[in-house]
């Protein structure tokens, strides 16, 4: 794997540079709406995205933020991660899952927690290859 760094969302020209791989995991979203919701979540919730970085390059990033419920008390939650598609399979989503591990212990988070769509079959066997277990089902409606 080649040398990287993690970069975290400071400012627009950091979003811009990170817009084209979440677009990737996210294709619906235009880039207009990309910097509103982002801005809603982060005001909202804490909601952060780092980004991995090769060279000048964003190979993949994570979107994540820290809940608290009673279920699992304060937690680490990843909203989004993908690697784009043409650096799949390097060990990127795995360094971004390791530096969630890093981010949550710093945080005070006991637990880190995602979901992944039940198409996304792909998705699941590789948390289940990075040690994450399947924990619930989790059911949606649209209003």
């Amino acid at each position: 794997m080649e040398k990287y760094k993690f970069i975290k969302a400071r400012d627009k020209s950091d979003l811009v540079r990170f817009y084209p791989v979440m677009k990737e995991l996210r294709s619906e979203l235009t880039y207009a709406d990309y910097l509103g919701l982002y801005a809603q979540a982060h005001t909202a919730d804490g909601y952060e995205i780092t980004g991995l970085e090769i060279g000048q390059d964003i190979v993949a990033l994570m979107g994540y933020r820290v809940l608290v419920d009673f279920v699992r008390g304060r937690h680490l939650y990843i909203d989004d991660l993908v690697s784009s598609s043409k650096e799949r399979s390097k060990g990127y989503g795995a360094a971004l899952l390791k530096h969630a591990e890093d981010l949550a212990k710093e945080l005070d988070c006991k637990v880190l927690r995602l979901s992944a769509g039940i198409e996304n079959e792909k998705g699941q066997k590789f948390y289940e290859r990075e040690g994450w277990s399947l924990r619930a089902v989790v059911y949606t409606k649209k209003l």
